[in-house]
This record gives C-alpha cells, structure tokens and sequence, in this order.
C-alpha cells in the first residue's frame, strides 16, 4: 500500500481551528524535545569508552541496571530502572533511556556526578549513589 492509498483509506476527520494550532505547537514542542534528547544520547555515545559486556565494571549505569542517584540541587534521592522506551513505566520507576534523565546516567560509575538539564532545559547535578546491574 501506497502512503497515497494509506492517506485514503483513512476517513475524513474535522478539527476546531484553536485546537488544531495548540495540537501542532505541542506535536513541534515535543520533535523538538526528542530531537534534543537523541541529540544528548549521541553525545554520550560519542564520548563514552566502548567495552564489551564481560569487561563492564559492575558500579557502570547500562541498560536494565537498577540507578540510584541524587540530585545536588534538592538533596532528593530516587531510584530507578534504566530500560528502552518500549519498557518505561514511570509508576514502577523504569525510567526510558529517551529521557533526558535517563540519556545523563548511562555509563556514569558510582560516586561520579554529571550537570545535566531537566525536560524544561534546568540544569541538575547528578550523582550516582549505588548501581545495580542485571543479572545475565
């Protein structure tokens, strides 16, 4: 199927003029957001010493590992699971590698700390307190 034929088959759908503008300011308020977030990851990724899983120190944040960390600013203490998109439930502190949060942790050991900007863009200093890597 074509993206002409897709667009076809898709019914005709109406939309009020000041929800139609909000929804696209919102839907560019989140490219935006996800673009700067990739952006972040591909800069870690960029900077980080690529080792194989046998030679990972166990204090290293990876993907599955269970993080706590402390935010300087507030004092605040938060643990959370760093999982894929696909897994992330905020509820159950499984926290996406998409997020801004989730790109700072990734390969930070134990002890060391990184300033790093929030959804909104504020800056935070992150400290990892304790990881807990997966088992196999």
């Amino acid at each position: 199927m074509t993206k002409t034929q897709a667009r076809a088959a898709r019914p005709a759908i109406r939309m009020i003029d000041s929800e139609a503008d909000r929804l696209t300011e919102l839907a560019l308020l989140q490219q935006h957001e996800l673009n700067r977030i990739y952006e972040m990851l591909l800069g870690e990724i960029d900077r980080a010493k690529i080792v194989s899983a046998a030679a990972m120190p166990g204090d290293v944040v990876t993907m599955g590992s269970e993080v706590t960390f402390r935010d300087e600013k507030t004092g605040t203490e938060r643990t959370v699971e760093l999982v894929y998109p696909g897994e992330a439930d905020i509820d159950a502190g499984r926290v996406s590698i998409l997020t801004p949060v989730g790109a700072g942790l990734i390969g930070l050991s134990a002890g060391q700390s990184i300033s790093w900007p929030d959804r909104g863009g504020m800056e935070h200093r992150l400290t990892i307190v304790a990881v807990k890597r997966p088992v196999g």
